[in-house]
């Protein structure tokens, strides 16, 4: 598994040595983030030198994006945006990168091996699928997305689609001004590397070389597209479903023991809630732009709650929890206010606990594997979904990994 990154400016990372066997020239690698159980990584790499590699077999599918420079596979060069697509155990041409050439490198299930062949007539792998795919997505025209959230200005170029599984990875721009004013998770994990622009959101600011990794049912959103509009390279590696979440609370505590302010003696109760992290961060403009994409959506008909800014208003968590214990009043329970102590031995009823209606129960908003099946081990493992399948819930994501001079966490719909 991956851990959540959310988010990092690439600078923050320390350069390795590039893990590119059998290629000759020098390079280094970011490691942007990378799973330590099958070798997947997401790599920022810098050719030092004129660098190529002959034809061979990869053991991971693995992808390959020019940011500055030029790339030729088989003879045919491509600069900025030049993409390459080679199927884990398929055949792949010689490839090439000139002294000075920027990109990046997706690997997935599976490690940096690779085995050279001497043609590409070589035997395929038993098991491997698709063939090696080549673009110039320079070249490429925008397409509009059909659905591109609570209004229009979303754009889409798509680079691979595994037909199989529907991981799939596409350049994705909105235009300045565009938002959506809502929360949302997938079933799949998303990761995106900032190529152009800036956007505000939940977990701070999207601008060049910001990288993040969110595996499946992390919630994230407020998105708002500033001056300029934004262009990222996406990922995911399932087709990702949009389920949204409003009126979001978050709320957690308990007792301090031996930390915070008072005696040391006696235990502390304390809590914190999304709502108490959020900071007054958004600008004047920006809160601006997610009112429109509120109101383009309240005009279309769709059902909605009107948008207010986390961090001000009514806290939800605090409100859910003055409901909850009247709940508990109502249904029997009761407090130890009665004036005696309980040295005397008696045994007398407590009461049930409270029977709470939280709107459904937990266990109804899982997957139907999510406790059983190969990635149970992971809350943040994404699963194939179709429509009628039950939707389950937002997983509840700890801090995430992130730049000591990006990433905001400032709890804003968490």
């Amino acid at each position: 598994m991956r851990p959540h990154v959310e988010l990092i400016q690439e600078d923050d990372y320390i350069w390795h040595s590039a893990e590119l066997p059998g290629g000759e020239g020098r390079a280094s690698e970011r490691r942007l983030s990378t799973d330590e159980e099958d070798g997947s990584s997401s790599l920022r790499v810098d050719f030092h030198t004129d660098w190529g590699r002959s034809p061979g077999i990869h053991h991971a599918n693995t992808e390959y994006f020019v940011l500055e420079g030029e790339m030729t596979y088989e003879g045919r060069k491509i600069g900025k945006g030049g993409y390459v697509y080679a199927p884990k155990g398929v055949p792949t041409g010689a490839i090439t990168f000139t002294k000075g050439t920027r990109i990046l490198c997706y690997r997935e299930y599976g490690d940096a091996g690779f085995d050279p062949v001497d043609s590409l007539q070589a035997p395929r792998w038993q098991d491997a699928r698709e063939d090696v795919i080549v673009i110039d997505s320079e070249a490429m025209q925008w397409d509009s997305v059909p659905n591109a959230g609570p209004m229009p200005g979303l754009f889409i170029k798509y680079l691979h689609v595994d037909p199989v599984t529907g991981f799939y990875t596409r350049l994705v721009h909105a235009q300045e001004g565009w938002s959506d004013h809502r929360l949302a998770h997938h079933p799949c994990y998303e990761e995106a590397y900032t190529l152009q622009g800036h956007m505000e959101y939940n977990f701070g600011t999207l601008d060049l070389g910001t990288y993040f990794f969110r595996p499946a049912r992390v919630k994230h959103g407020h998105f708002t597209s500033m001056e300029g509009g934004a262009t990222w390279i996406l990922r995911s590696d399932g087709e990702l479903f949009n389920w949204y979440t409003q009126n979001e609370w978050v709320r957690w505590g308990g007792e301090a023991i031996n930390y915070g302010p008072g005696d040391g003696k006696t235990p502390l109760r304390w809590s914190q809630s999304s709502h108490d992290l959020a900071q007054p961060w958004r600008g004047e403009e920006s809160l601006e732009i997610l009112r429109k994409a509120w109101e383009y959506q309240n005009e279309q008909g769709a059902p909605d709650a009107p948008l207010v800014p986390h961090g001000t208003g009514p806290d939800p968590s605090a409100i859910a929890i003055a409901k909850a214990l009247d709940a508990a009043q109502l249904q029997g329970g009761h407090g130890h206010d009665h004036g005696h102590d309980h040295d005397h031995g008696h045994d007398h009823d407590h009461g049930s606990p409270a029977d709470l209606d939280w709107g459904a129960d937990p266990a109804s908003l899982e997957h139907s594997d999510e406790r059983t099946d190969e990635g149970r081990h992971n809350w943040g493992h994404g699963r194939s979904w179709s429509e009628g399948d039950p939707i389950p819930a937002p997983i509840l994501s700890t801090l995430p990994v992130r730049s000591r001079s990006r990433g905001r966490w400032d709890g804003d719909g968490m």
